[in-house]
């Protein structure tokens, strides 16, 4: 009795012992939370009775260099539900199947969900918006936001690109400038209790949105509109696959326009004319009329590169200007006969008369001279072989055969721009150093962003440049190509009472078997002094495909009216 009295005690004093203990560490472990972790529990506390929603930021617009808005905002509505706040589910289902024609099943699937809060729909019209925030009815939320716009559709549309529903840039200069155009989101708080019910008694905190900032670009929408309507009267005219026009500065690269016809509508950017296609071909058919043939589509430039052989030429000292050649209509390298365009032949003539004549077995012996030692030096020296660095995305590369394998052949097709390809835009900028004096320049369409007082933040310009030929060279070429659209074979190219510079082209696409080609014509004006340079290129015209016949007349009407337009004035007296 006595050991059974004893071993209660000592039960009774371990297990008073082992209480206390569990107490210390209970009010160690509430103070270590108290003190040392309070405000971490309680910012976790404040969060699980706050609800969130989003005020969306206000876009950056795009306009041209005349400060015309070519992609701006429109007011839309999101809708949403808060399951915890709804009072009368009868009078919401009716609601969102009248005013945003959802099915009743779908509507009160919606309003049965339990979440803390569901999104109906986005990019509501705001008049709907109105209209529903108008009922009144609880646990319906109507939320402002942005939609994009672009007030012109389709004009430059490759170039302006577009945003999807998180108005996020998809394409084109929309995801080029994302950064620039986005702007921050803000946020409405509401606090919640325990159920989720909004505390009225709480109100409502907002972080204000901050938008996004404008962007300023140099094209010139009565420019981009006119070579527009050319692109797609030709194109239609010669039952073309598509045309291209770029009009560009090449004395300090700002792009005025860049067309690829056939455009589609910004507003309505996933509308295709075909129908019944599965989901690969449907996004490929989108991907297709998306894309920017100016700068991510490669093809043989033919005569228009000879533009560069000649600078080469004249710049190595292996050609001047009185320089003979003969032209049998052919030229005989290796085993093989390569024909010139005049398989009649041209008989003798000097280098101007070549050039003059676009005449393929001058060039091959400029090219020859050359070597491809010669030749690959200028091509980098030039940086043909680079990419132009223009701020759109989606630049392709040139396509050129290694040096290593370059026979006598391929220099002597290459030298008149066959077997290898470039960019339409790489062409342009290559062009444009031969014919400014000799200045390689960035490509560029953006010049500055701005704040709502569009009023500049940050110039966008690039000031990269680089000497790649001597000004005695451009002045040659300068006159050179003059005396082409003056004399020779881009005389359709030219306009009374200006001076023009140019050459045409006429490239056959491969496999050669299929007969389609690439007709196409460069000019620029004043000759003397390059102010504008345009390019167009016609793919697989009908009929008569030459670039002297259909494309340097395009070219010619396009220069009658952007020159005046421009203040370029008439020099040359008739």
């Amino acid at each position: 009795m006595e050991k059974n009295h004893v071993y209660n005690k000592k039960k009774l004093l371990v297990t008073s012992r082992l209480i206390l203990l569990l107490l210390l560490m209970l009010i160690g472990r509430l103070g270590y939370l108290m003190l040392k972790k309070g405000a971490y529990y309680s910012e976790k506390a404040q969060i699980l009775h706050e609800r969130e929603r989003d005020i969306k930021a206000a876009r950056g617009e795009i306009l041209d260099c005349n400060g015309n808005v070519l992609a701006a905002n429109k007011t839309v509505c999101t809708i949403s539900l808060i399951h915890s706040q709804i009072q009368k589910p009868e009078e919401v289902v009716s609601m969102l199947v009248k005013e945003l024609n959802l099915s009743k099943e779908e509507a009160q699937k919606r309003v049965d969900k339990i979440s803390s809060i569901e999104k109906i729909k986005s990019n509501v019209k705001k008049e709907v918006g109105d209209r529903i925030r108008n009922y009144e009815l609880s646990g319906v939320k109507v939320d402002e936001d942005y939609q994009r716009y672009y007030p012109y559709e389709s004009l430059a549309s490759k170039v302006l690109g577009f945003t999807g529903a998180d108005n996020q840039g998809i394409v084109g200069l929309e995801v080029e400038y994302e950064s620039v155009l986005k702007g921050t989101d803000g946020k409405i708080l509401t606090v919640t209790d325990a159920k989720g019910v909004e505390q009225e008694a709480e109100g409502e905190r907002r972080q204000e949105p901050v938008a996004g900032k404008n962007l300023h670009i140099s094209l010139d929408i009565n420019l981009q509109s006119y070579a527009q309507q050319q692109a797609e009267k030709v194109m239609t005219e010669k039952q073309a696959d598509g045309a291209s026009v770029i009009i560009m500065n090449p004395q300090d690269g700002s792009v005025y326009a860049m067309v690829n016809v056939p455009e589609f509508n910004l507003n309505n950017p996933y509308e295709l004319e075909s129908e019944n296609l599965d989901d690969e071909a449907y996004q490929e058919a989108l991907n297709q009329m998306w894309r920017n043939r100016c700068i991510s589509d490669t093809y043989e430039p033919g005569s228009t590169f000879k533009i560069f052989t000649s600078a080469a030429g004249l710049e190595a000292g292996v050609v001047t200007t009185p320089d003979s050649f003969s032209c049998p209509g052919y030229r005989v390298v290796e085993d093989r006969r390569i024909h010139c365009h005049n398989r009649r032949g041209h008989g003798s003539e000097n280098f101007i008369q070549g050039i003059e004549n676009s005449c393929n077995p001058v060039f091959i012996d400029v090219g020859l001279r050359l070597g491809v030692d010669g030749f690959f030096k200028y091509l980098k020296q030039f940086g043909v072989m680079e990419q132009t660095g223009v701020d759109l995305p989606g630049e392709a590369k040139t396509i050129m055969h290694k040096k290593k394998n370059v026979g006598l052949v391929e220099l002597a097709t290459m030298s008149f721009g066959q077997s290898f390809q470039i960019t339409p835009i790489q062409l342009a900028v290559t062009a444009s150093a031969v014919i400014n004096g000799g200045r390689r320049v960035t490509p560029h369409l953006a010049l500055y962003s701005s704040s709502g007082d569009r009023k500049c933040v940050e110039k966008l310009i690039p000031q990269d440049e680089k000497q790649v030929l001597s000004e005695a060279t451009s002045s040659t070429m300068r006159m050179l190509l003059e005396s082409v659209v003056a004399n020779g074979s881009g005389k359709n190219g030219g306009l009374e009472g200006y001076r023009i510079g140019g050459k045409t082209a006429t490239s056959q696409t491969l496999p050669r078997s299929a007969n389609r080609y690439i007709s196409s014509f460069l000019g620029f004006a004043p000759a003397d002094n390059p102010q504008v340079l345009v390019l167009c290129i016609v793919y697989n015209p009908t009929g008569i495909y030459y670039g002297s016949m259909v494309v340097a007349p395009v070219v010619r009407d396009i220069f009658s009216n952007i020159l005046p337009y421009m203040g370029i004035e008439k020099t040359v007296d008739n």
